[in-house]
């Protein structure tokens, strides 16, 4: 199927380019989605009329895009999950709630455009790509904890492994001292 874009389109072409996509895609995806036109006579007219309507349009919208993403960039979001003492998620963080994070920071993010490299199934520190406009990217952090103060504990750069070997050491260290208290206790008498 030839279909003309009608905005950028990642691994396929810019704005205007007339290309070949399979069926399905064209059909199912990028027609519906208003991102390209069936390359057919009339509507390759059409588009050279509309053309510096669009490429308007499209510039205002990444400069919106490049606002928000100058705001958005960088900054880090707190989601907070259950998990075991491993650090092991019980389910993933998903797009939507990367979305929902951003969202409830003030930021308006949609599902669609987060993008995540590999799934979040465990607690820490997890960089994310944000898709704002076809030309606009920006990474944001989600710091996956249990609870807030754990969130602020990982913020500062403690690992929950070390947290979790931290308490145990303080833990063994405190039933030692208990067994010499006891172990002195018995001499004496």
């Amino acid at each position: 199927m030839q279909v003309i874009l009608l905005e950028r389109v990642a691994k396929l072409g810019q704005m205007g380019d007339v290309v070949k996509v399979k069926d399905g895609y064209g059909r199912n995806f990028l027609l519906p989605q208003g991102k390209a036109l069936r390359a057919t006579e009339a509507n390759i007219k059409s588009f050279e009329t509309r053309k510096a309507q669009l490429q308007a349009q499209n510039l205002e919208t990444k400069k919106e895009a490049e606002a928000v993403g100058a705001k958005l960039d960088g900054q880090a979001f707190i989601v907070i999950r259950s998990a075991s003492d491993a650090g092991a998620l019980y389910g993933s963080v998903t797009t939507r709630d990367v979305a929902d994070a951003a969202t409830a920071g003030g930021f308006t993010v949609n599902r669609v455009q987060v993008v995540l490299d590999r799934p979040i199934k465990d607690l820490g520190l997890h960089s994310v790509s944000v898709v704002l406009h076809p030309e606009v990217s920006v990474r944001i952090s989600i710091n996956v904890a249990r609870s807030v103060e754990e969130a602020e504990l990982q913020a500062s750069g403690k690992s929950i492994q070390e947290l979790a070997a931290e308490a145990e050491a303080a833990a063994e260290f405190e039933i030692a001292e208990l067994f010499d208290e006891v172990g002195a206790a018995a001499s004496d008498e």
